[in-house]
């Protein structure tokens, strides 16, 4: 049988290019009207797509005045969604830097009951100094405590999600019992950061508990991915790089004891597609004229710490010590050093660069036929680079529905992406196993 194309689409702004939302074909609802949220959805999941993904930021940002940043609170919007929907997953973004166990497996114990078991959550350690400053209680972290909080965080909340046995309601109103006795317990946690005495208010959900969504590729964050992330985003420029991840982190989940195929690895790849190749790069010029440069410096200079880049020239070429060192960064690490390591291998002028991240972040952007990115998916899965891809149209709707009306049918002909759902929940969808109780 032939290796199955997981699809999950990021629904992001009015698309992943940063001048999508002033592009003519971009939605007209904005980015806090319910049905352009809706509407995207429900084309996902007519087309059969695995999952959709909704990101999170906790600070406003400087760029506001020329980039739409604000974003509904995902954990609402989870829920909205699931009840338009019937069938496919629906991934939320929570940090574990700013958020409480226990608030946290409350919600998403009660989001996988009222979705019937569609839901998962996207573990995020925030590194932001913005975000620090929104949550006067929680100084910015650097890197090690982070994930040092991270991994007691999901010892905590899996605890709590398993302090219910899957028959602990027994609703016998006739004999006025309601749950079976011993069947609830507490987790009684005591650690380093956290003491939770649990059991949770909410039973045990449809799938056990939330599919874990990791997205870090620094080496404490593949660390944290190999350990509990059960679908896991990246961002690579190179097929060469995705297929090192790759192999990098099914060795690591191999060596927690854990199957390689429970651990879905799904890239970002952002396509513009049309008629022609002509046809398709003429569109991402008109994308990229649309752009800002201004904000694509201010979003550069975050990326690494605040760095002053008015002293370089836009049209001279870059050098890697243009950028501090990436492992130097209290903030985020894994896109600072996917930004360094593009310098050094392409050499771009400060011009380019920009442009090359105006795209999709430093996702893996492309231009061509349909034909040519349904090659482009089916060759990525069949050398181990993905197990499939988290889509992030370049301008949203339009080119999630030529992906739909063009890219779809041509996976399913190729006998690599499903013409149904054969599941229930999103476990079901990614292929993974129903998690261990410790009631069994």
């Amino acid at each position: 049988m032939k290796r199955q194309v997981h699809l999950n689409l990021f629904i992001h702004s009015r698309g992943h290019h940063e001048a999508a939302w002033r592009h003519p074909s971009a939605s007209p609802f904005l980015l806090t009207d319910f049905r352009y949220y809706k509407d995207l959805a429900l084309k996902a999941e007519n087309a059969f797509f695995d999952s959709i993904f909704l990101s999170d930021i906790l600070a406003l940002g400087s760029d506001i005045e020329h980039t739409p940043r604000a974003v509904l609170d995902p954990i609402p919007l989870m829920g909205s969604l699931a009840a338009i929907t019937s069938k496919i997953g629906i991934i939320g973004t929570a940090s574990t830097t700013y958020v409480e166990p226990y608030n946290l497996a409350r919600q998403f114990a009660s989001l996988d009951h009222l979705s019937n078991g569609r839901v998962a959550w996207n573990i995020v350690t925030t590194s932001s100094a913005e975000a620090a400053t929104n949550y006067s209680d929680n100084p910015q972290a650097g890197i090690e405590e982070r994930y040092g909080r991270a991994d007691e965080f999901m010892t905590v909340v899996n605890s709590l999600w398993d302090s219910w046995a899957e028959d602990a309601v027994l609703d016998d109103r006739l004999n006025g019992q309601y749950t079976l006795p011993g069947r609830i317990q507490p987790i009684n946690h005591h650690g380093n950061f956290y003491d939770v005495n649990g059991p949770l208010t909410v039973p045990r959900g449809p799938q056990g508990r939330p599919v874990h969504v990791q997205a870090g590729s620094s080496e404490p964050g593949r660390a944290f991915a190999a350990k509990h992330g059960e679908a896991i985003f990246t961002a690579v420029l190179e097929k060469s790089a995705a297929q090192d991840f790759y192999r990098d982190i099914k060795s690591r989940v191999i060596s927690q004891g854990r199957s390689p195929d429970q651990c879905v690895i799904m890239p970002g790849l952002s396509p513009v597609i049309a008629s022609t190749e002509a046809q398709a790069h003429q569109y991402v010029r008109e994308l990229d004229e649309l752009g800002n440069i201004d904000t694509g410096l201010k979003r550069l200079s975050v990326a690494f710490g605040g760095i002053d880049l008015s002293h370089i020239d836009l049209d001279r070429i870059l050098v890697p010590d243009d950028f501090p060192d990436p492992e130097t960064l209290q903030g985020g690490v894994s896109r600072p050093k996917l930004i360094v390591d593009l310098i050094r291998n392409e050499q771009p002028t400060l011009r380019q660069l920009l442009s090359k991240l105006s795209g999709a972040r430093g996702h893996y952007t492309f231009a061509g036929t349909a034909e040519q990115v349904a090659d482009l998916m089916e060759d990525w899965i069949n050398d181990k680079a993905a197990d499939g891809f988290n889509l992030m149209p370049p301008v949203l709707p339009e080119m999630f529905d030529i992906f739909i009306a063009e890219v779809i049918p041509l996976l399913q002909q190729r006998g690599i992406f499903r013409t149904h759902y054969e599941g229930v929940t999103l476990r079901d969808h990614y292929g993974l196993m129903y998690p261990d109780s410790q009631f069994k």
